[in-house]
């Protein structure tokens, strides 16, 4: 085939994939970069934020866009807060958590009786396996998915069954459903997933887990939900606020840029709250729950936070298309590439070029998962790819 050719077939395969995965609407245009876009004075003004933590560099010179964590934190105003707690770093900090949970209370509209603090939303997904999984307990999810609930509740006997995720890579309702038993302990749903970036059809996500609530518990974890811009996705807390049989989880460790000092929350009835929070085994330290308290007040970081992964989004799509993969316009900070290439043997390739990208996710082994970072630490990863796959 020939390069002409071979690049009209390019395109139209990866017009065909959006139009069947129904985000043809959304993926962005690749003729113009915003990373060298004229900055708007909004922009101009939150580059403010634009301070030491850019230009950390690991003492490998590798660059990490597999964790999906955020380069741009964190912001001045939650640093000066971990700063200034710290000479009560000597207090243990659970008879601290009331001001934090109260802000979390109102943010998510519920009673502060409502809310669990834990140690990075991972605490919460794992004890949560724990609690449903042990002695047998049967959890239902999409494959491939996030492992951290599944993988602990089968350290405790927990059986996981799975059923793979649907042609556009989004979580099967129907699939789903019909694996629910009067044996099911927990249906485990993640929106936006990890590692696709997909989400699910607003109303159909929330009638999906009103149905299954009803048979079950339902765990809808939201670490990515911030990222999302379309106006009709629907976080799960709405039907706690019924009294459903549903938890949710957040966390600050993304767009906030916590992931080192560990803050996560889960939102649920009293009653699930005071079964799990016997079961919680570590606490939110006093730096995290200052940090946290600073990362609620500081919109402007927020929004600069959401600007810049959109800008590197877009690089991705963009190196992508130039290289014929199809990808997955994401609602997250990263993105999924089919680059067909085992993504094991990509890991390695792109090493020797010091980029980390994501570990592979079975069974999607041809596709890589990669976070998003600097514009740097983009152009890096844009440089090895084409070296990989020139």
């Amino acid at each position: 085939m020939d390069n002409n050719k071979q690049k009209k077939h390019s395109t139209l395969s990866r017009r065909k994939w959006l139009t069947y995965s129904g985000l043809a609407g959304i993926a962005m245009a690749t003729n113009t970069s915003l990373l060298h876009a004229e900055p708007t004075d909004q922009i101009k003004e939150l580059e403010k934020f634009s301070t030491p933590p850019l230009h950390y560099a690991p003492a490998d010179g590798i660059v990490r866009l597999s964790s999906n964590e955020n380069r741009y934190a964190p912001s001045p105003a939650i640093r000066q807060a971990m700063i200034d707690v710290m000479d009560k770093t000597y207090l243990y900090s659970p008879s601290h958590y009331k001001g934090l949970v109260n802000k979390l209370a109102a943010k998510e509209g519920v009673p502060p009786d409502h809310i669990l603090l834990v140690s990075g939303s991972n605490e919460g997904l794992r004890l949560t396996g724990l609690v449903y999984g042990r002695n047998g307990g049967e959890i239902v999810t999409g494959t491939p998915t996030y492992k951290a609930l599944l993988s602990y509740a089968e350290l405790f006997d927990g059986k996981i069954t799975s059923v793979p995720l649907d042609k556009d890579l989004t979580y099967d309702l129907q699939a789903l459903e019909e694996k629910i038993t009067d044996k099911t302990s927990l249906v485990f749903f993640c929106n936006p997933n990890n590692p696709t970036g997909t989400i699910v059809n607003g109303e159909d996500a929330l009638n999906f887990c009103r149905k299954a609530s009803e048979k079950t518990l339902v765990f809808s974890d939201e670490a990515y939900s911030d990222y999302i811009e379309e106006a009709n996705y629907p976080t799960m807390v709405p039907l706690i606020k019924e009294g459903r049989n549903v938890i949710v989880s957040h966390t600050f460790s993304k767009v906030y840029g916590m992931a080192g000092v560990r803050v996560g929350y889960l939102i649920a009835r009293p009653d699930i709250i005071n079964m799990l929070k016997p079961r919680v085994m570590g606490y939110v330290n006093m730096m995290g729950l200052a940090g946290a308290e600073a990362a609620l007040d500081d919109s402007e970081f927020y929004k600069y936070s959401l600007q810049k992964n959109n800008e590197a989004k877009e690089l991705i799509y963009r190196v992508a298309e130039e290289l014929g993969m199809r990808y997955v316009p994401s609602h997250t900070n990263f993105v999924f590439i089919e680059t067909g290439m085992d993504a094991a043997e990509l890991v390695d390739k792109m090493l020797e070029h010091k980029v980390r990208v994501g570990r592979p996710f079975p069974p999607l082994t041809k596709w890589c998962r990669v976070s998003t970072g600097t514009e740097e630490d983009m152009n890096k990863w844009a440089d090895a790819m084409r070296k990989v796959f020139g």
